[in-house]
Parts: C-alpha cells; sequence; structure tokens
C-alpha cells in the first residue's frame, strides 16, 4: 500500500512552506487566495487527508483503531466487535466503533470522518454499495484496512480479507438433516443475490445437487420476525417441507416462534439447523443447532493479526478463511 502523504508531500508539491500549509488548513484569513487554490490544488493531486488528531498522536505509545459494523444489532456482529475491542485494548490500542446499520451512505460518513481524525488502522465489515469511493480515499490515505466476514472490494492485495468457511458450514447441516432422513429441505433468510447469501447458501444448494434434491429457497431480511413469517407461511403451504437450513440464528429463532405458534413441534415435525451459534442459540427451548463459527474468537484473531500488521509490518494474506462446526442440539435431534 503506498504511503500516506503528508503535509511536507503537500507543500513541495504546492511551491510552498509547511507552515503555509497548515494556515491553509486552519482556514487562516493571512493567506493569498492565489496560494489557497494552489495547495488546494496539491491536496486533491495527493489525496491527502487533514488529520485533526495527527500532533495528538504523534509520540503517543498507543494509537486508533477504526473498528466499523455493519449491523451492531446483530449479537453475532456485537460478539464480534467486542472480542477485537478487547484485543486492541490489551495490546494498548484505543478503539472507535461505528455501526453503519447497513446504510452505505452513513458508512462514506463514518469512514472519512474516521480518516480525519487520524485512525491508524480499519477493520471494516462493510455494508453492501457500489460506491467504493470511500475505500479509495482510504488507499490514498495509506491506512492498513482489513475486510472481515463480508467482501466489499476485490482488491484483496489491498484489503485483506478474512471470514469463517460458510460454504463448509452449509454443507454440514444439510448433510447431517438428510442424515436424520430429511429430503424436503429449505434454505431460509438472506436477501436475495447477495454476496453473502450466496456464500452461505452455496454449501446447501451443492449437497441438495450431489443428492438429487430439489432446492427451495424463502429470501428475505435475515431478521426473527422473517423466520417467523417463513415458519407460519411453511405451517400454512408448504407442508411437503420437512428441514430448513437458515441463514442465521436469528432467522432459525424466529423460525422456532412461528412453529410453537402454530403448533408445530420443531426436531420432531420440523427440524431446524442455524447459522453463527449465538449465545442464545444453546439457550432457547428446543435448544438450537447452529453452524459454530465462534465469532469471539475470530474476533480476537483479527484483531491480533492486525496489530502484527501495524506494529511489526506482518501483512495478512490476501484471503483466510476459518473452519466452522456443527453443534447439534433439539431443534434437529428431537427433544431429549
Amino acid at each position: 500500500m503506498k504511503k500516506r502523504p503528508t503535509i511536507l508531500d503537500v507543500a513541495r508539491q504546492a511551491g510552498v512552506s509547511k507552515s503555509t500549509v497548515s494556515l491553509v488548513l486552519q482556514n487562516s484569513t493571512l493567506v493569498k487566495e492565489t496560494t489557497r487554490k494552489d495547495v488546494a490544488t496539491a491536496i486533491e493531486e495527493l489525496g491527502y487527508v487533514y488529520n485533526r488528531s495527527a500532533a495528538g498522536l504523534r509520540g503517543a505509545t498507543s494509537g486508533l483503531i477504526g473498528l466499523i459494523i455493519n449491523d451492531l444489532r446483530n449479537p453475532f456482529f456485537t460478539e464480534f466487535a467486542a472480542s477485537a475491542q478487547m484485543m486492541f485494548a490489551s495490546k494498548g490500542y484505543s478503539t472507535v466503533i461505528a455501526n453503519t446499520d447497513e446504510d452505505p451512505e452513513i458508512q462514506t460518513q463514518v469512514i472519512d470522518s474516521m480518516i480525519e481524525h487520524g485512525v491508524s488502522a480499519f477493520v471494516i465489515s462493510p455494508t453492501y454499495t457500489g460506491d467504493k469511493s470511500a475505500i479509495d480515499r482510504i488507499e490514498r490515505a495509506g491506512i492498513p484496512t482489513m475486510q472481515v466476514l463480508r467482501q466489499l472490494d476485490e482488491r484483496t492485495d489491498l484489503f485483506p480479507f478474512a471470514s469463517h468457511n460458510y460454504a463448509s458450514g452449509g454443507e454440514l447441516a444439510t448433510n447431517h438433516l438428510i442424515d436424520l432422513g430429511c429430503s424436503n429441505i429449505a434454505f431460509v433468510g438472506g436477501l436475495e443475490d447477495r454476496p453473502i447469501t450466496l456464500e452461505r447458501m452455496s454449501g446447501y444448494s451443492k449437497v441438495m445437487a450431489s443428492n438429487a434434491l430439489a432446492p427451495r429457497a424463502f429470501h428475505g431480511r435475515p431478521s426473527r420476525a422473517y423466520g417467523r413469517e417463513v415458519a407460519l407461511r411453511i405451517h400454512e403451504d408448504h407442508r411437503d417441507l420437512q428441514a430448513a437450513v437458515c441463514f442465521s440464528d436469528l432467522v432459525a429463532l424466529g423460525m422456532l416462534s412461528g412453529f410453537a405458534e402454530a403448533g408445530v413441534q420443531v426436531g420432531k415435525d420440523f427440524r431446524i439447523v442455524g447459522f453463527d451459534d449465538i449465545e442464545e442459540s444453546s439457550l432457547v427451548y428446543p435448544r438450537l443447532s447452529s453452524v459454530r463459527c465462534d465469532t469471539g474468537l475470530f474476533g480476537k484473531r483479527a484483531a491480533e493479526v492486525m496489530l502484527a500488521w501495524i506494529v511489526d509490518g506482518k501483512r495478512p494474506p490476501d484471503r483466510k478463511r476459518y473452519d466452522v462446526e456443527l453443534i447439534k442440539r433439539q431443534s434437529s435431534l428431537g427433544l431429549d
């Protein structure tokens, strides 16, 4: 990644002194308008970003990490963020955490703000957007950046990507349900054609095809509300279905609620496997079978990898996927 342009680079490009550039950045009235325009042109050409916090960070023993999360309301991402933040804190780094709430405009705003305030690095679980301008500004600023859990930018040589082996998880879940005698198995949840949906669904699709079974998909926002809605719909209109692999535990938990409302006994009349294995999966009744991603450990590892990059210069691999495992509980196995 290119070196971040400095105020000295701007001064050389504009043919002025460093102090003059500083005055321009402070909107001083002491600078001539022509000089101000020369400095502005140099800033634009170099992609220089004014760092408000640079003076305070110079000589400090710790930096600031920008941690940007697409949905902190989801316990899966909350666990990741908390684990990463604690790991950074244990090494003397402060973390500023932003929730984008799946809003591309908010994502752009927080990236720009964090660049301006001088973050030492970014760890981003991005919301999907066709506008890559904010990511391009990170590149110009020369800030080490990791994409985690979701991939927004294909340039992993610039922005390394780390996640779980979701395809393997889908295979484990689907094979488990087939081994239990299910043949009519649906995939429930996830917005259609989103990369993360296709990724989590890929293992399910592969196993269904290899067993000459017809796939069935119910796509929608990965929420409890949608899971409940689909459970009620299956009970009313799709009683041939025997089981479901869910996009996430939130969807699966919603299905548990919907089937309970409809008088369907999960684990016997219908079998469910979730995805993520959030804490609530082992606490509900019936206890939820789920693909465990161990997001807490993943958060710790992501922070360790980033620290090795910014402290020791050890760059992460372009792509890294961590193994998952299937935790079998009552929602697929039946009641004890």
